[in-house]
């Protein structure tokens, strides 16, 4: 169980009736790099200008559409839109808990997978201003607590900070989930299993 504890992004939404969950599916890419094999981890930083989670970090991902065969479709589908990884490259090893978002009423399906190092991103320029490349075990010692405003709300929660990115909200947990996963000085393999 997570040591986590997250305050909702939006405190209005508990008041509101409960819509059913939206689908959705990110692709939580990881590489191996350098003589030791470091494992990495790709993330998008969304564009600053956008309606919705601007300037956040994410994993490659969004909403289930009608022509997606299932979630690891969507997740595959997005990631090709979002950052130009070909499907032919991923790896799939399998799916992490599915997690939910407070404010939008998203249920995220986070799909594992591992990818060739030193890919030529194509970012899209609808949606993402960067691709970032983590070390993962930067993003593990980068855990923390922060105090964040959102919406005229501030609150105190859990993130991940690698040099000037913050990650938290929803990728945040996945993270967690991730690295609960996988111990340090672990192998990808062991998630496959």
């Amino acid at each position: 169980m997570s040591a986590f504890t997250w305050p909702p992004e939006d405190p209005t939404a508990a008041s509101r009736p409960q819509a059913e969950q939206v689908a959705a599916a990110v692709l939580v890419p990881l590489y191996l790099a350098g003589a030791s094999e470091e494992p990495y981890l790709v993330l998008t930083r969304r564009r600053a200008d956008l309606r919705r989670h601007a300037g956040e970090i994410s994993f490659p991902g969004g909403r289930r559409d009608e022509d997606d065969a299932d979630l690891s479709d969507t997740a595959l589908r997005e990631a090709e839109e979002e950052i130009g990884l070909e499907r032919a490259q991923v790896r799939m090893l399998g799916e992490l808990p599915p997690t939910s978002t407070f404010a939008t009423n998203y249920v995220i399906h986070p799909f594992l997978a591992t990818i060739p190092a030193g890919i030529a991103w194509r970012p899209s320029t609808r949606e993402v201003d960067a691709v970032l490349e983590l070390p993962l075990a930067a993003v593990r010692s980068g855990r923390t607590r922060t105090q964040m405003e959102r919406r005229g709300f501030t609150f105190e929660t859990d993130a991940f900070v690698v040099d000037e990115h913050l990650i938290w909200g929803a990728t945040a947990r996945i993270i967690e989930n991730l690295l609960e996963r996988l111990p340090e000085g672990s192998d990808l393999e062991t998630l496959a299993g």
